[in-house]
């Protein structure tokens, strides 16, 4: 029991630390002022888990990591294209507004997808692959994961908090130039990988 609190003290602040000011809060900010403050946590929430799992795995039980460079780069430009499509921007009826409202399962996708595209190498993921190799495998997937929710969380708050006080079309073009920002860091540190 004592290894697992070790590892899972060490791991959420490690995680917790790295996660301020990454690319994942301005995600998670930017989430936040587009969707319900519970989907984005779930979403922000499942894709941590998974690839938490994936990097205590690969710490624990390969010591090798994943080719990482290309999957930034497909995520970079993906994160370009959601600016993009921010800017476009969308209309709903009012039927599609209330519809909208009532289900969370779209922005749970949207939110997880987003950020497991985003932690595949990351500095989160290499940490923790790192952790998993000098503490338990369980000790450290929990506590990594935990520190980054809750760094995340944070950064929900703060958008939630924005979203109440600034006009629509503030929001959607800081929308757009937070993920217009977040590709663009995909894509500078997969080319710096690949180089």
């Amino acid at each position: 029991m004592e290894g697992f609190l070790v590892a899972l003290v060490v791991s959420f602040g490690v995680i917790f630390v790295a996660e301020l000011g990454d690319k994942s809060q301005l995600m998670a900010l930017t989430f936040a002022t587009r969707f319900k403050t519970v989907p984005v946590l779930i979403g922000i929430t499942v894709a941590t888990a998974v690839v938490h799992l994936a990097s205590v795995a690969i710490g624990y039980g390969l010591g090798a990591s994943l080719p990482t460079e290309w999957i930034s780069l497909v995520g970079g430009v993906a994160f370009l294209g959601f600016g993009a499509w921010t800017l476009r921007g969308d209309t709903l009826t009012e039927a599609e507004k209330r519809k909208a409202e009532k289900t969370s399962k779209s922005a749970i996708v949207a939110v997880s997808v987003a950020f497991f595209l985003a932690e595949l190498g990351d500095k989160t993921m290499l940490a923790t692959i790192t952790l998993a190799t000098q503490y338990g495998w369980f000790g450290t997937w929990l506590g990594s994961t935990i520190g980054m929710v809750a760094a995340d969380a944070l950064a929900i708050l703060v958008g939630r908090m924005l979203g109440k006080r600034l006009p629509e079309k503030t929001i959607k073009y800081g929308a757009a130039v937070l993920f217009a920002i977040c590709g663009l860091w995909l894509i500078l540190e997969a080319v710096t990988q690949l180089t």
